[in-house]
């Protein structure tokens, strides 16, 4: 099976890390969203933020895309992305569910 187009929430996602915008990266997220980076929970805008200043925009990350695979639902993607910051350098999955065109869960493992 070819894999799937890279889903506009998910381009932006790494675009508005990329251009090191905060305000632009949490609204790429549901009012809800979930997220967890290695067992570490992060819940709805204020959680997203805190997470982007610890791990993501506030530690210089830039996003390099390396494939999109589909996942376990009709909206959920795993994302291998390679990741270079001043905290965390490699190439992981980022498990994505979209809802509504945005971010609803993002899992980091």
């Amino acid at each position: 099976m070819a894999a799937p187009d890279l889903p506009a929430a998910i381009q932006e996602f790494i675009d508005a890390t990329n251009a090191g915008d905060t305000e632009r990266f949490v609204a790429t997220f549901t009012d809800d969203a979930y997220l967890n980076d290695w067992g570490r929970e992060f819940h709805g805008p204020d959680g997203v933020r805190s997470w982007n200043e610890t791990d993501n925009i506030g530690m210089k990350s830039h996003f390099d895309l390396v494939s999109v695979e589909p996942g376990d639902g009709p909206d959920a993607y795993t994302v291998t992305i390679k990741v270079t910051s001043n905290r965390f350098n490699g190439t992981g999955p980022f498990k994505f569910d979209l809802r509504g065109g945005k971010v609803a869960s993002l899992v980091l493992s």
